[in-house]
């Protein structure tokens, strides 16, 4: 039953009831085993959940005001839902309850899909043949997203197309300009950069997962392949290059910054560097277009403004970690200065 010996770290919510709203859902006898916090991630809290022998995925949303469209759980699993069997590799998803009267807020339950997730880009403990194979991976993944025909599974109401990086960037900086302002000159800097410098390509539009960090990346490493693609609460109808520069943010932080790539041996490691990795991207993706520097400063323009808005939510007391806001300053710091530096190169 749940609250045995094998529960730890308990999450403050009722197990017991939660325990039973799932029976019910799934049709099972089976108990909560264990529950335990995921490592990473400040936006919506999630959770290891060995449920009737099975071992299962918990994200809600978080308690508290929330920026509008943020923390979209709901729109995580229909998404997934959308994506199955599709080719895309994403986990299983079995339920969405929307009744806070369970555990406080909505929530929804997936499976956990076995693989390795890496903090850090130059993914250790790998040879070099086998990180090659997985970034290869990520770049034809991500191509294949952006090919898909979004309407054809059901996302035709998804998203707006066209005008994407307008529409994000007015969102994201009023956000930044009149609610969660704070001692960051470097983004205030970045965003009136980008506000005289929009982008001049917005005709293209793809199924966007938002969040394309590696971070968000299940790799199956034997295979050097990606086993799942995790983490679509800002999915939405896009550019595609929103997704690539996420994506490349990697090879513009260091280690110590983000875990990223710059300043190390990218050769010896076996990983491609962002022109050989974009190349591949670009082949199978099969479009004409290229992304600017505009696409990668506002990458770190988002960034920034999304590690702000964790800063701001720890200030009033709902962070989701004791060091969320000391993590949302030091990162909002760094990734303003590094997307106003590539902003200043271009």
């Amino acid at each position: 039953m749940a609250g045995s010996d094998r529960m730890t770290d308990c999450p403050d919510f009722d197990l017991g009831r939660l325990e039973t709203h799932l029976r019910s859902r799934l049709a099972t006898k089976g108990c909560i085993d264990r529950i335990e916090p995921t490592s990473g991630g400040l936006s919506n809290p999630t959770f290891f959940l060995d449920f009737a022998g099975k071992r299962m995925v918990l994200r809600k949303q978080p308690p508290g005001p929330i920026m509008r469209s943020a923390h979209a759980i709901d729109r995580e699993f229909r998404v997934l839902s959308a994506l199955q069997g599709t080719g895309i590799p994403v986990p299983d998803v079995y339920l969405y309850e929307d009744d806070t009267g369970i555990i406080g807020t909505p929530f929804y339950l997936m499976e956990a899909v076995d693989g390795e997730v890496f903090q850090q880009a130059s993914m250790p403990g790998l040879s070099p043949s086998q990180r090659h194979a997985c970034y290869v991976s990520m770049a034809e993944t991500m191509a294949d997203l952006h090919r898909l025909d979004w309407v054809a599974i059901g996302l035709g109401d998804y998203g707006r197309p066209g005008n994407y990086f307008d529409r994000q960037f007015s969102r994201w900086s009023r956000f930044w300009r009149e609610e969660a302002h704070r001692d960051n000159a470097a983004l205030d800097e970045l965003t009136t950069w980008l506000e005289e410098h929009p982008d001049a390509g917005e005709g293209m539009a793809s199924l966007c997962h938002g969040d394309l960090k590696l971070n968000n990346f299940v790799f199956d490493t034997e295979r050097g392949k990606v086993a799942a693609i995790i983490d679509w609460e800002l999915s939405t109808i896009g550019h595609p290059f929103a997704d690539a520069g996420f994506n490349c943010m990697a090879f513009h932080t260091t280690p110590q910054d983000y875990g990223g790539l710059r300043g190390i041996d990218l050769v010896e490691l076996g990983i491609p560097d962002q022109r050989d990795y974009l190349e591949i991207y670009y082949a199978r993706f099969g479009r004409a277009e290229r992304m600017t520097a505009y696409h990668q400063a506002f990458a770190f323009f988002r960034a920034a403004v999304g590690s702000e808005s964790v800063r701001h939510r720890a200030a009033q007391g709902l962070g989701v970690s004791d060091n969320s806001e000391e993590l949302g300053a030091r990162l909002g710091a760094m990734f303003a200065a590094k997307g106003l530096e590539i902003a200043l190169a271009a």
